[in-house]
């Protein structure tokens, strides 16, 4: 049994890699976590007049550049001029040129969310008429599928490499306090920081391409890894590289200095030194994702982010430390195996780690999903239920190995058989016995022990006639083959120590797929948002098609009073836009998107069809460029003529109009 363990192991961790690459890659790029919410035009509207500009509202503030909206006529040619500005809130337009001939433009948009996600689309308007055009409003976005994908496996090692490294430590410093049987993991610490450096290093150049053109050449583009290092994501980055230096002098320490000390007080003012710098460290790590994720934006951020820094931390302790535990189990020498302490320790730590996670995870499922609907009707709530279903199934299998925990052995008598056998081998004498029955275990005869052993005096005799001949060489690979395979039968004998391992490696190929679901989850748009946009497209929806339905209206009129900056666009928006009392926002802006301050303005709206109106509505000015009024009287559902009258002198003043559908 004992030699077909390490096989069986190597096949499950590629089975459990294989599933978790699978579910990266069913995942695709990125979903959108800032939402269209309205436009102006309205997507599908055919308007009489060419509109002076496009303007998008998101469900939240986006990073723009100078290409992020487009506009393009039915032959696919730019009809857009200036850059994209934000306009009010989370509006945002872009000037167009005048005269456009009639016929259906295409609008496209790639942004960057506020928690560093791209999003991207199209929709189609009309002028005069729909006619045919040359422009495909599918696949408008830049990503390609593979700078995407990449990103998203960077993502997976980059959380997984923090886990192993931040756990990993923990538990060598928390629990298993050893000298030489550390060295498997000291190995699988050191192999998470390299994970981790790397995939930030690779983060860090497939930012630019992975927000704008998704194309490969880009990845190693100056001008574009310059753009990343001045927005929020890049910053984390950089300053994630920089607490991995500090990570490695932390290493050095733990598996260097402290792994020598001998002298108890020493070891324990050590040990408090490392554990508040690696706290530190660690946290300092954690909050690189905090920073530039989801918990930063939204709401109650600023309990939301340490609130992440300590989910992130407690996923460390028990999913790193398990990672190390099991690297104790299978690979420790059999002379130092890890001891029912320091797996009783680390049982307590996981235990710790699981409250805090129910804790955080509570608080971050009623954050990021807002209703019970959203479980089942979003994307995110469904991976969140798989992920409470493998915490559920992975602390079930921890359950076991709590009990096989109970039943461990005491070690003491192993390893005094482990040192009386060095010292055998070492004063000369040849164990006979156990090479014996070592060598049947492994398959071979008996005989083949005898024979080593009755040739120990012509090994001595050819080793030091002829030190460097193949001979010494042949029978001190034998040599070390039969230690490893006494180590191993060593490590084996304990029933409980077998189970103990058995049900951690179970506990570990669980980890390895949560960690896959939980990267896709944080890619994945948030519940709350999701049907936050889909509420307000709704609504949107329902006010320009005039069904009855009411929802906020937006209308954006240019105007033009002859005078000295005396161009500019006013927006007038009217909320909920329905049949009695509303809320009504004016704004008036350059052309250039700033806002700006005029004598008066004034609102009339007229509904010809029933012989209503003029209905006049002087608003109160607010602030600059903002004016405002309550409980705006509409008495009748209706095709309504809305007419601002713009003033920007005492003799320069224009009315300009717009028709809308409201209540």
């Amino acid at each position: 049994m004992t030699l077909t363990i390490a096989p069986r192991v190597r096949a499950l961790v590629l089975l459990l890699l294989a599933a978790a690459c699978a579910l990266l890659a069913a995942a695709g790029p990125a979903s959108a976590h800032a939402a269209v919410t309205g436009s102006d035009p309205g997507q599908g509207a055919v308007v009489d007049k060419a509109p002076a500009r496009i303007s998008l509202t998101f469900s939240e503030q986006v990073a723009m550049s100078d290409d992020s909206l487009r506009v393009l006529d039915p032959e696919g040619k730019r009809v857009d001029t200036g850059k994209p500005s934000n306009v009010s809130g989370t509006t945002y337009a872009v000037p167009l040129h005048s005269g456009l001939p009639d016929g259906t433009y295409t609008v496209a948009y790639q942004v960057v969310s506020a928690d560093s996600h791209p999003v991207a689309g199209a929709y189609t308007f009309s002028i005069g008429a729909p006619s045919k055009t040359s422009v495909s409003v599918s696949g408008q976005s830049a990503d390609d599928g593979v700078v995407g994908w990449l990103y998203g496996f960077g993502r997976y090692v980059s959380y997984a490499g923090f886990i192993v490294m931040a756990g990993g430590a923990a538990f060598v410093l928390a629990c298993w306090r050893r000298g030489s049987g550390v060295r498997p993991v000291q190995r699988f610490v050191v192999s998470g920081w390299v994970a981790l450096t790397a995939a930030t290093l690779a983060l860090l150049l497939l930012r630019g391409s992975f927000t704008g053109s998704g194309k490969v050449a880009d990845v190693f583009d100056l001008s574009l890894l310059g753009q990343v290092l001045q927005t929020k994501t890049g910053a984390a980055l950089v300053s994630r590289l920089l607490l991995l230096a500090a990570a490695a002098l932390f290493i050095a320490v733990l598996f260097g200095a402290y792994d020598k000390r001998e002298d108890a007080q020493e070891k324990r003012d050590l040990t408090f030194g490392l554990s508040i710098g690696g706290v530190v460290v660690a946290a300092g790590l954690a909050a690189s994702w905090a920073m530039s994720e989801h918990a930063s934006v939204g709401l109650q951020a600023g309990i939301a982010m340490p609130v992440d820094v300590l989910h992130l931390l407690a996923v460390a302790a028990w999913l790193g430390g398990l990672g190390s535990l099991l690297v104790a189990l299978y690979r420790a020498p059999a002379d130092t195996p890890v001891d029912r302490p320091a797996v009783r320790r680390f049982s307590q730590i996981a235990f710790g780690s699981v409250l805090t996670l129910i804790a955080t995870g509570t608080y971050q499922s009623w954050r990021q999903l807002g209703s019970w609907s959203a479980f089942t009707d979003t994307r995110y709530g469904q991976l969140l239920l798989a992920k409470i279903g493998l915490v559920v199934v992975m602390v079930g299998v921890a359950w076991i190995s709590r009990r096989w925990t109970g039943r461990l052995a005491e070690t003491a008598p192993v390893e005094a058989v482990a040192v009386r056998e060095k010292e055998r081998v070492g004063a000369g004498a040849e164990p006979a016995g156990d090479v014996a029955t070592t060598d049947a275990g492994d398959g071979d005869a008996p005989a083949t022990a005898h024979s080593d052993t009755d040739t120990d005096t012509d090994t001595d005799t050819d080793t030091d006639e002829h030190p460097g001949s193949e001979r010494a060489a042949q029978l001190a690979r034998q040599q070390a083959a039969r230690d490893a395979a006494r180590q191993k039968r060593m490590r084996d004998a304990d029933p409980n120590r077998f189970g103990l391992r058995r049900s951690v490696l179970a506990e570990a190929g669980i980890a390895v797929v949560l960690l896959a679901v939980t990267t896709v989850l944080t890619q994945t748009e948030p519940g709350r948002t999701e049907q936050e946009a889909k509420a307000a497209s709704s609504s949107s929806a329902s006010a320009s098609s005039g069904t009855g339905a009411s929802g906020a209206l937006t209308l954006n009129m240019p105007f033009d009073t002859g005078g000295e900056d005396g161009k500019g666009i006013v927006t007038v928006d009217l909320d909920p836009a329905r049949v009695g009392d509303n809320e009504m926002h004016v704004f008036v802006e350059r052309p250039n998107g700033r806002a700006f301050d005029i004598p008066e303005v004034k609102v009339e709206f007229t509904l010809k069809a029933k012989d209503i109106g003029p209905l006049p509505v002087v608003p109160d000015h607010i602030a600059t460029g903002h004016w405002s009024a309550n409980g705006v009287q509409i008495p009748m559902a209706g095709d309504w003529q809305v007419d601002v009258t713009v003033r920007t002198s005492d003799i320069d003043e224009v009315t300009v109009s717009k028709n809308a559908q409201i209540g």
